[in-house]
């Protein structure tokens, strides 16, 4: 492997490279390279992994997002049942107020 500072950039024969892309393993310059998700890729290699993330499922991640937001509701919705379920167990004489005047306590 030859060192860094000795080679050119595969698109600018006369610049010095400055990174190798590390999927297609060739040398370039400051203006060829970029920085993408914390790597550092070639521009054909950013348009490779563009157009392949392009065809991702997005009927299946659409299905999730719906199934997530349901769940949520099923969970609000019982928390507050529930919650109304305990505030109905509680005897008259607490929501009259009665409770704390009779001494309930000992």
């Amino acid at each position: 492997m030859q060192n860094l500072a000795h080679q050119r950039c595969n698109n600018h024969r006369q610049r010095e490279a400055v990174a190798r892309c590390p999927q297609c393993r060739r040398y370039f310059c400051r203006e060829c390279i970029t920085e993408h998700e914390d790597r550092v890729l070639c521009a054909s290699c950013l348009s490779k992994l563009h157009s392949r993330s392009l065809f991702r499922p997005f009927k299946l991640y659409g299905l999730v997002r719906i199934w997530q937001f349901l769940a949520g509701g099923i969970i609000i919705w019982m928390f507050f049942y529930y919650l109304g379920q305990a505030l109905l167990g509680l005897p008259s004489s607490f929501h009259e107020g009665t409770l704390w005047q009779t001494g309930w306590w000992g």
